[in-house]
């Protein structure tokens, strides 16, 4: 489907996936394959402006940055595209973040797509030293915070609607589940 999509066999290198510009899709590139999603649906978008705007505030008043659905160089050839991070500062005329920038990665879990979010970008992202990994469940908000424990995550912590998280690092943020879902 991908080589009918965007006209090219084989392996995609860094350059051939940045010379495609900004696409409708949502397109990552992990490892010479690409991974095109379509736009997330209205109640992903709301939970994700909502934990971002939460999170904008909060990084600002530290100096950092908070950026969606940012390209995040995790290593040559490894491009995912998170929901949401929290970097130090950058170049915005840069066509991705280094990986070696960011402080904390967020992603809102799709049901059709849970498997990436949840293993395989997990995975890379503590591979590539990403310090925080937070996780929404779409269906209530429910967040599951993550800290790098070598070149895996542990979980620190689960807020389920009705709880708080008071998240400490990299920024000082007050979530509660119930304020992100529709």
């Amino acid at each position: 489907m991908t080589a009918a999509v965007f006209g090219h066999n084989g392996p995609w290198t860094e350059e051939e996936y940045l010379a495609l510009g900004e696409t409708q899709q949502r397109v990552e590139l992990f490892d010479g394959s690409l991974h095109v999603t379509p736009a997330p649906t209205p109640r992903h978008q709301r939970i994700q402006r909502n934990l971002g705007n939460l999170l904008e505030t909060a990084a600002r008043r530290v100096g950092l940055e908070l950026l969606e659905t940012v390209n995040v160089r995790l290593r040559p050839g490894r491009i995912p595209i998170p929901d949401l991070v929290v970097t130090a500062p950058i170049d915005f005329d840069e066509p991705m973040v280094e990986a070696r920038d960011v402080r904390l990665v967020c992603e809102v879990i799709s049901p059709s797509n849970a498997a990436t979010d949840k293993v395989l970008k997990m995975h890379y992202y503590a591979a590539s030293g990403i310090e925080w990994y937070l996780v929404v469940e779409q269906e209530d908000g429910t967040l599951h915070l993550y800290r790098r424990q070598g070149r895996h995550y542990r979980e620190v912590s689960v807020t389920k609607p009705g709880d708080v998280l008071e998240l400490t690092e990299p920024v000082r943020a007050t979530i509660r589940p119930e304020d992100l879902v529709p």
